[in-house]
């Protein structure tokens, strides 16, 4: 993330391991980075449950970025995010990505809920929560993003043999 920071996307992707996108050194995604590594800075504990990036296929196309927010808190609860770069968007990644996070977040026995913070113009991002069984339970006002619809879901839904009885969109 240093190394996106300071614009060195080939650094970055020798440092990752699979080639990185100019997606990764936008304005955007430089704040993502700057944030995530000030929340590692203060509990480098954390750093398990932070950004990564989306690679799909053998031979790793990378896609955009995914992760949780941070660690679950007090509750269970931990919190998603995923970006789609702009020329692999609606093809499926993110609901891919979305099904690698639930089933990640299930797989934690510290995690009981799974939430989803949405911009309500974000037509995309409600319409790929909308088969997963994600709940509306309020709103609230983010920094950067603004107005944020908050959806959650149990994550013990999405284990193996939850998945296996009562998949996604179902």
């Amino acid at each position: 993330m240093s190394a996106l920071l300071d614009g060195d996307l080939s650094g970055a992707s020798r440092m990752a391991g699979v080639e990185l996108t100019e997606y990764f050194v936008t304005d955007r995604a430089r704040w993502l980075w700057q944030f995530r590594l000030d929340q590692m800075a203060a509990d480098p504990g954390h750093a398990r449950w932070m950004v990564r990036q989306a690679v799909v296929g053998d031979k790793g196309l990378v896609v955009g970025h995914t992760g949780f927010h941070g660690p679950p808190d007090e509750a269970g609860m931990v919190e998603i995010g995923y970006s789609v770069a702009p020329d692999f968007r609606r093809q499926g990644y993110a609901r891919s990505t979305l099904v690698e996070l639930l089933r990640r977040a299930a797989a934690e026995p510290a995690v009981t809920t799974v939430r989803a913070a949405i911009s309500p113009g974000n037509v995309a991002s409600l319409a790929t929560v909308s088969g997963f069984g994600f709940v509306e339970v309020g709103e609230q006002w983010d920094e950067e993003d603004g107005l944020e619809l908050v959806f959650e879901v149990p994550a013990r839904r999405f284990t193996r043999r939850a998945h296996d009885e009562d998949s996604p969109g179902r």
